[in-house]
Parts: structure tokens; sequence; C-alpha cells
């Protein structure tokens, strides 16, 4: 009765998005293509409509290690599903790899979606899989997803903005291809924003902390530190940018 409860409650939320794309008159997913969509920060419903279409249509899923195992339910009866998850410290697939899955499965006519965590443009290697994909000429789509630096925060209850005090924000990766803390200019940083959004940062955030400090943010300046953003077990350490290394 459960299963037959859940595969009811799944078939409706389908007719829904049907009925909505039809309502709103959302691009076809095409056959051939590959649509590169962002599931958002990590609460399923942050997803948008257009991704959560795109969920419902595609006949191959390759999804991301952050994406919620409750969106996937959304996916279409026999869809393929394909985990493509890339983690810290942990041994994943390889992007070149990923890519080319994706433009095989492309060129056998399947409908392709390459769901990710976030935004699939904002730190996600987005834009490598979006080349690869024109360079041989498979039409592919953008989808746009909130990005944890934004959805991380509100959820946080900080705003990444406000009128009176920090009129622009800065988003920063914490650590480069090569698990490394990438060579960022810390003495243009210091002064650039207001707001510092560091992203995958926990690993070196005393040595981004020290940098900043040393190139004249003020060591009592406030700092938060978010893990699990937008998740039921999120966790907000407020602490102070001379104190963030301690956490």
């Amino acid at each position: 009765m459960r299963r037959y409860l859940a595969n009811a409650f799944e078939n409706k939320a389908l007719s829904e998005i049907a009925a909505l794309a039809c309502a709103l008159d959302l691009p076809s997913f095409d056959k051939g293509s590959v649509w590169l969509a962002g599931a958002g920060p990590g609460d399923p419903g942050l997803i948008t409509l257009l991704g959560a279409y795109a969920l419902s249509e595609a006949d191959v899923i390759l999804y991301d290690a952050l994406v919620d195992a409750r969106l996937l339910k959304l996916a279409c009866r026999g869809a393929e599903l394909i985990y493509a998850g890339k983690r810290a410290g942990v041994k994943s697939c390889k992007q070149t790899d990923i890519s080319r899955t994706l433009v095989s499965l492309a060129k056998r006519k399947k409908r392709v979606l390459r769901l990710k965590g976030g935004d699939p443009l904002v730190f996600g290697r987005g834009a490598e899989e979006a080349l690869t994909l024109a360079r041989v000429r498979i039409p592919f789509r953008i989808v746009p997803g909130v990005t944890a630096g934004i959805g991380g925060l509100a959820y946080a209850g900080i705003p990444v903005t406000h009128r009176e005090t920090n009129h622009s924000v800065t988003f920063i990766t914490g650590h480069g291809a090569d698990g490394k803390l990438p060579p960022l200019d810390f003495t243009a940083l210091a002064k650039a924003s207001p707001t510092l959004v560091v992203y995958m940062g926990r690993k070196y955030a005393g040595d981004i902390a020290a940098k900043l400090i040393a190139a004249g943010r003020d060591p009592n300046e406030p700092a938060a530190l978010i893990t699990n953003a937008s998740h039921a077990g999120q966790q907000v350490h407020i602490v102070t940018l001379g104190t963030l290394g301690a956490e």
C-alpha cells in the first residue's frame, strides 16, 4: 500500500509538472540534446520549475553527489539514472569521462540531463561540459539554479547584500582543480567587497582568513561558517575572521 501511494503521488507530481510546462510554454527538451541544470543548494524545493520539467522529460540523468535523492523521484518512468558525483578527497568520476558520456548519449538521440548541485556555472564545471558539447555541435541548454552563495546564506538568515552596509559581493572558490588553495589575489580581495562568499573553503578557512587579515581585513570582522546549506542538518557558526580557522 505504501509503495502504491508513493507511485500515485509521483505520477500526480509528473502530471502537474507537465500541465505547468504547457501553461508556461516551456521549451521542448529535444532528443539528441543536453540540458545542464542546477538543482539548488540542497533543499529539493529550491529546484526551478524548468529544472523539474527537465527531470520529468529526460531519458538519461547524470546527477551529482550534492543533488537531493528525492528529486530523482521526478524522473520519468524508465529513465536511466547515472551517478556522476565529484567530492573533494574521494575517488570520483573524471570530468573528461563525464563530458564524453554526455556527448555519447546525445549522439544516440537521448534527451540527456546533467543535474548539478547549486548553479551549473558557479564553480560547478558546467562551463567545461558546455564547451565540450559546443565543440562537437551537440545542442545544449543551460538551466540556472539557486547557488549556495545566495540560497545557503538566505537559509542562514544572512542577507548577501544590504543597501545600508554591503553594496557588493564577491564569490570565491576555496580550492582549485588540484584540490589546493588557488593563487588568489588576496590584496585585491581584501578591498574588493564588504561581503566575501567562499565556496568549498572549509579545509583552507584558516589560511584564507590569515591572508585576508594580512592584506588589511579586520580580524574582528564577523564571519559565518555554513555547512550542509539549506539541508535539514544545516549548521551555522558565527565567529570572527580572526577565529575562523579554529572552527
